[in-house]
């Protein structure tokens, strides 16, 4: 019997119990209905230990620590991605978990988010087209994932009360498009309604968030789940479509609930509505685990986990061909930097995993150069357990430095500095480590850096110095094998930055407005978020969207675009011209000269990634849907396409552009109807309306006026229904009404 039926065999106090959970964790039984089991896992699943805490921070089951979302979203690969989901579900089916709480897909709005680790990209599509591949291979294995934070929720700070201040466009435009995306294209299992407010409103408790948009534009049919203690208000959280709170709350949230369906506060209706998706969530997650639980092998998960940290770093400089060292050769090498021996590989807050097992860089360069090649020096401390006196570690490390040939040094970011919870103040690096830096750079100027950090950090004071630097990002359990792979070559590096690396903290487009006060957060930047304002504002960064090196070289030919019905058709040769295998990530933007209404000079409309062998040319073609040009109409509460001949470009990066077609594209009819608050100059646009109100305006004092270029231009933004105030006017609301009525819409 489907959830919805068994509804109505329920009580009301039974069908209010089953709106909130019965743990941490668990949502309720009723009358054998079993209940579902929810845990973290964005990269890894995180099932409570039994015995530790409720919420299991303080301990959880072993299970595969796979790359976090930051570095999963430089690898630009969908199908990877979707392996790393399909992985991650095997293991919650395995674990008994019903529902795995990820993928988390918010943008990077601002580079000092303390959760951007968590999150894949400052892009949409990149986001939609990753996160859309992660459901997939989370839902192959019978296991529900839980699309989340819902909506526009791009800062740790005051996150249970702010609210987003955010224009229509905008929010259409970048912070629900993804999760537009991957809803119509997986319908995964549950979404998570977030924490924060959206223009005032609780998003947990938001009528059209989650009812007229979710479910009644976009046709989602699954369970809406609060984040944890996100709710405010249980009875507006269920009358605006939310189904299930958590965690439990003790019965607090059923009292309530109740007490205003009994005094007709809130309709039975939406308790029932709540309640049959949850017990359509539990006919699912029992569904989905029958038959045998599946094993998995802990060994082919970890090497999965390898490949997609190999591919997810980002090679940024590599001058002189320093990289890749030779396992084989002779020269002596210094690995500097307490993370090369106590790696950070995953963020800090809820979505922490126990690993299997964990690889260190030190040893995996070891292994791969021998004892008598590698030495190394702990150069900096770094949490609570590193200890040794600064200076003489320095010292230790200088010395070692200026008698090797080459030095590997690993910087990066303390947990305690970016992590659920917070949002960082800074972009820079711990000065111990800058300054440490500084001190074997004046002794080898053979210096290769890897940065482990969950959000970016500021290199524009150095990065021109070392000849090597990687950004590796945290890349779980296999990263550290996955670096010594790229550094001595066995893997050539393919990923490329999905966020830019800003010169400046004071460069980026939320400078001003992160992360709010007051208890709002002023989106003033609007669509220009990331690469988008880095480009309309022509302003120099240190490496921009997309960017990233490989071991060997790529040449595009070719291009050519055409638009056929409802689709961009592009193609474009590429050439490996090097003299190693690689991967290329080839990335096609748009933008449209000239255009009517405010735009980036380019944005992403499609990517794919081609794998050549060393000289072989391949065609490579793109088929991009046309909507991916459209922008949202707010007044007409619509997507258009704008037509005109759009710039097409195809390149290395948003700044690396190797191929421009101009294609003109066809554009969607623009509807406007002309009404008392429209202005003078649009009235006067339309023909039709122009001579109308002509004739209206015979006898009136600015009749010669409006006629006149030099005075529409002073007075043109004046609405129509101001003409009936002026002295001698004998217009009237009314006729301006009747008149417009009759006029056709007009484009």
């Amino acid at each position: 019997m489907a959830g919805p039926e068994r509804v109505g065999e329920l009580s009301l106090r039974e069908k209010v119990s089953l709106t909130s959970g019965a743990t941490a964790w668990t949502t309720r039984s009723v009358r054998g209905v079993p209940s579902v089991l929810l845990a973290d896992g964005p990269h890894g699943l995180r099932r409570p230990a039994e015995g530790a805490d409720e919420f299991g921070l303080s301990g959880s089951l072993p299970a595969t620590c796979f790359p976090p979302a930051v570095a999963l979203g430089s690898s630009w690969d969908a199908d990877l991605v979707r392996r790393v989901g399909s992985a991650l579900g095997a293991e919650a089916r395995a674990a008994g978990v019903g529902v795995v709480l990820g993928p988390g897909i918010n943008l990077k709005r601002s580079p000092l988010c303390g959760r951007n680790f968590e999150y894949l990209s400052e892009d949409p599509l990149i986001t939609g087209v990753l996160g859309s591949a992660m459901v997939a291979g989370i839902q192959s294995q019978g296991v529900g994932a839980s699309l989340k934070h819902f909506a526009a929720n791009n800062a740790e700070h005051d996150r249970f009360r702010a609210s987003s201040e955010i224009d229509p466009r905008t929010l259409r435009e970048l912070y629900l498009r993804a999760f537009h995306r991957i809803i119509t294209e997986q319908q995964p299992w549950t979404v998570m309604a977030a924490y924060n407010k959206i223009n005032g409103v609780y998003a947990t408790e938001h009528p059209w968030l989650l009812t007229a948009l979710l479910r009644g534009e976009w046709g989602f049919t699954g369970l809406v789940v609060s984040d944890w203690g996100a709710v405010d208000d249980p009875v507006s959280a269920i009358g605006a479509g939310l189904d299930l709170i958590m965690p439990s709350t003790g019965g607090r949230s059923d009292a309530v609930i109740i007490d205003a369906v009994e005094r007709g506060a809130l309709v039975e209706a939406a308790v029932d509505r709540a309640a049959g998706r949850v017990l359509e969530l539990a006919e699912r997650v029992t569904a989905g685990g029958a038959g045998p639980a599946p094993r998995f092998d802990r060994a082919s998960h970890h090497a999965l986990a390898r490949e997609a940290a190999g591919k997810s770093i980002v090679l940024l400089r590599n001058a002189d061909d320093i990289l890749p060292l030779d396992p084989n050769g002779s020269e002596s090498i210094a690995v500097i930097g307490e993370l090369a021996r106590e790696p950070r590989y995953q963020g800090a807050g809820s979505s922490m995993i126990n690993p299997t097992r964990l690889d260190r860089a030190l040893g995996e360069i070891v292994g791969y150069a021998g004892e008598d090649r590698v030495t190394f020096a702990q150069g900096y401390r770094i949490g609570p357990n590193s200890g040794g006196d600064l200076e003489s570690l320095r010292d230790e490390a200088t010395t070692l430095a200026e008698r090797s040939d080459v030095v590997i040094m690993f910087l990066g970011l303390p947990a305690e500095e970016e992590s659920e919870g917070f949002d960082r103040q800074h972009l820079e690096l711990p000065a111990e480590q800058t300054t440490l830096l500084d001190a074997v750079l004046a002794v080898n100027s053979r210096v290769i850096v890897v940065l482990s950090n969950g959000g970016v950090v500021r290199v524009s004071g150095w990065q021109h110095l070392v000849p090597g630097l990687i950004e590796g990002w945290l890349l779980g359990q296999a990263g550290g094998a996955a670096l010594a792979d790229v550094l001595f070559g066995a893997v050539n590096p393919s990923g490329r930055l999905a966020e830019t690396i800003p010169f400046k903290l004071s460069d980026t487009p939320a400078y001003l407005d992160f992360p709010g006060q007051f208890g709002k957060i002023n989106y003033s930047e609007g669509i220009f978020v990331g690469y988008r304002y880095f480009d309309a504002r022509d302003l120099p960064v240190s490496f921009p969207f997309g960017h990233g090196l490989s071991y060997t070289t790529f040449e595009y030919s070719g291009a050519r675009a055409e638009q056929n019905g409802d689709r961009l058709r592009l193609r474009v040769r590429i050439t490996n011209t090097g003299q190693r295998s690689g991967r290329e990530v080839v990335q096609v933007y748009a933008g449209l000269p000239g255009s009517r209404i405010s735009r980036p000079p380019r944005q992403l409309i499609g990517f794919t990634i081609v794998e050549l062998a060393a000289g072989e040319s391949r065609q490579v073609e793109l088929i991009i849907p046309r909507s991916e040009l459209a922008y949202y109409h707010p007044t007409q509460s619509r997507w258009l396409v704008e037509g005109g001949r759009y710039r097409i470009e195809v390149g290395s990066s948003s700044r690396d552009i190797r191929g421009m077609i101009m294609v003109e594209v066809s554009g969607d009819e623009e509807i406007n109807q002309l009404t008392p608050s429209s202005s003078l100059a649009e009235v006067m646009a339309v023909p039709a309306a122009r001579a109308a109100l002509q004739r209206l305006l015979a006898h009136h004092p600015m009749a010669a006026m409006v006629d006149d270029p030099a005075t529409l231009a002073m007075i043109g933004s004046m609405p129509i229904r101001r003409l009936a105030s002026f002295p001698g006017s004998e217009i009237t609301d009314g006729q301006l009404t009747e008149l417009l009525s009759r006029l056709p819409r007009f484009r």
